[in-house]
């Protein structure tokens, strides 16, 4: 035993890391799967690296795209946990009426459970329908359900329609006892008077993109949506960031919209790129983020990078719209 021992300890003692036994394993590179393992463990091990930092001020993101199936909820689910597991203060407001957001980050939401329904139509107070994410303590979600489709009628009956989010949430920013680094709101595959409540009520729109053409299509759309925005109810608001999803780097398809994106919004598409993911699918059946069901997956690795480099944006963001 003690001639084994010395013949596999270096002189200098040095214990391998995964990423080198990894890298070792699968260095001729004849195996895919493991040279994407290797990939993954090292993107993990840089981002480990890295430190997520308080932004100066509260920054407030609304999640958005009129179109469904592009990743939106999952973005602002993972965004958000990859932040709150950054040691980060994160308020999540779940403005869909499916409750995806709510159910990804293991809060109740049945209907008789206590939701942004009631703080917008019934003029609950948020503090009142708050919960806690069990798997990071540092997140706090305003839980939706199905209560809140029929809030687009209830809201036009309203004086001021627009606004409700907005009131409600500076006014719970104002008295409540902590401090939130980010509030993000996730919208509904809509251009409604509920999404238009969550664009007043933010300076940021982060935009996910699935990498298809037909997501391209529907982006212009969206753009405007938020111009009117701007125009009529919400003169801070701006598009902070995109994000492309779904992407699989083995395709044709993937590689020219990623291109096409990146070429027609340099400043506001991020390096990092969502891959195509099976547990990133799975997760929210367990009622959980990907961060926490796959935590050293390619999806939470993903994540984790696309939320540090919001992040590291703050301070620029922060002076240009704030």
């Amino acid at each position: 035993m003690a001639d084994v021992s010395r013949e596999t300890s270096s002189s200098d003692d040095h214990i391998e890391t995964a990423t080198e036994i990894i890298q070792r394993i699968f260095s001729d590179g004849t195996a895919g799967v493991g040279s994407e393992l290797a990939q993954t463990q090292a993107e993990q091990d840089e981002v480990n690296k890295s430190k997520f930092s308080h932004p100066s001020q509260t920054r407030y993101i609304a999640v958005a795209n009129q179109k469904g199936g592009v990743g939106k909820t999952t973005t602002a689910v993972n965004i958000s946990a990859a932040l709150g597991e950054g040691g980060l203060n994160v308020l999540v407001i779940d403005m869909d009426p499916q409750g995806n957001a709510s159910t990804a980050l293991g809060v109740r939401h049945d209907e008789k459970s206590p939701s942004v329904y009631d703080v917008i139509i019934e003029n609950t107070t948020m503090a009142d329908v708050i919960q806690t994410c069990e798997d990071f303590p540092t997140i706090d979600v305003v839980p939706s359900n199905i209560n809140l489709s029929g809030a687009e009628i209830e809201l036009t009956q309203l004086n001021d329609p627009m606004h409700q989010l907005k009131d409600t949430l500076r006014t719970y920013m104002a008295t409540v006892n902590k401090h939130y680094d980010y509030v993000i709101v996730d919208c509904p595959p809509s251009l409604g008077v509920l999404v238009i409540n969550a664009l007043c009520a933010v300076h940021e729109v982060l935009i996910p993109i699935q990498a298809e053409y037909y997501a391209l299509e529907g982006l212009s759309q969206l753009v405007n949506t938020i111009k009117l925005v701007q125009e009529s109810y919400n003169p801070d608001l701006a598009v902070s960031a995109m994000l492309l999803t779904m992407v699989d780097n083995r395709t044709i398809l993937s590689k020219n919209v990623c291109a096409a994106t990146k070429e027609h919004y340099p400043d506001l598409v991020l390096d990092t790129v969502i891959s195509r993911s099976i547990k990133i699918s799975e997760s929210p059946s367990y009622r959980q983020s990907v961060i926490a069901y796959d935590p050293k997956g390619r999806g939470a690795v993903d994540y984790r990078k696309a939320a540090l480099e919001i992040n590291n944006r703050s301070e620029d963001v922060i002076r240009l719209l704030y």
